[in-house]
């Protein structure tokens, strides 16, 4: 005798309504919130991001729209400001720093913006010129300093860098030859620099991108054997340097020890580690 297929319940009945019913919703979780100035005082020492920054109706406080506005139009000025690499020189000379000011193939900042590539790549005689300042005695590392997309990065904190990094340097037996200034230049413009000045590693300070809690950070990309072509692979970088971030004289320090040990080992980017030791605390 065959079985029938059992008989669904009447839709009226609570089997029925159970079954249809949509899933119970989980309870709803507590949302976060800031009870007390005090609270929103205490995350800022720790974070310069947008947290806790209160209600007014269902908006933002008119405080904090135009801190953002404020914080927004900084980035934009940092993007777009000239680095005055004249006055930088004048700096770095009074400090003993001998520099070359060059450009790269990029006319203006519209088109350095619009032409990545072209920010890579050195003007037609830039590395002629160069060459004949490198002479007979190539050094063994080249210093680079291009405006990046922050021009207030370079301006504030790349001489830091420089003064507390060419003694280190020397310590290290590393010689630099001239600090070579690049005006809207990318990362990459440091490998036909190194390969002008027959140098084995280029150390590229560089501003980097403005967020809206840091308009001034500064970037460093440091490549072993570099040329054109070079992956980004085979940079190191340290990034976020700046008084509110990681300190010239301790980017220095880093900087320092991963190009003595992309000398010695012969390698950079992926292949070489920052393992170099922590800063020894005076007192």
């Amino acid at each position: 005798m065959s079985s029938r297929p059992p008989v669904p319940p009447p839709l009226s009945s609570p089997e029925a309504a159970a079954a249809i019913a949509p899933p119970a919703r989980a309870a709803a979780l507590p949302a976060a919130v800031i009870a007390s100035p005090v609270s929103r005082d205490r995350l800022e020492r720790w974070t310069a991001a947008r947290v806790a920054l209160g209600r007014a109706g269902s908006s933002l406080p008119t405080s904090v729209h135009l801190g953002f506005l404020h914080d927004h139009a900084r980035a934009r000025d940092a993007v777009w400001t000239a680095v005055d690499f004249d006055e930088l020189t004048r700096r770095l000379g009074a400090s003993g720093v001998v520099t070359a000011k060059v450009r790269s193939q990029a006319s203006d900042r519209g088109e350095y913006l619009r032409r990545p590539d072209l920010g890579r790549l050195l003007e037609a005689d830039a590395e002629a010129t160069l060459s004949h300042r490198a002479g007979s005695g190539s050094a063994r590392a080249v210093i680079v300093v291009a405006d990046g997309l922050s021009a207030q990065a370079i301006q504030i904190n790349s001489q830091a860098v420089i003064e507390a990094l060419l003694p280190q340097l020397a310590n290290a037996g590393v010689t630099v030859g001239p600090v070579v200034l690049v005006e809207q230049g990318r990362v990459a413009v440091g490998d036909p620099i190194a390969v002008a000045l027959g140098a084995e590693l280029a150390i590229v300070l560089i501003g980097e991108r403005p967020g809206l809690s840091a308009a001034d950070s500064l970037g460093c990309y440091l490549t072993w054997s570099p040329r054109p072509g070079t992956p980004d692979s085979r940079r190191n970088c340290i990034s976020n340097i700046r008084a509110g971030g990681l300190a010239p004289a301790e980017a220095a320090r880093k900087i320092a020890w991963l190009a003595a040990q992309a000398l010695r080992r012969g390698v950079s980017g992926l292949a070489l580690k920052d393992e170099a030791p922590p800063a020894q605390v005076e007192g």
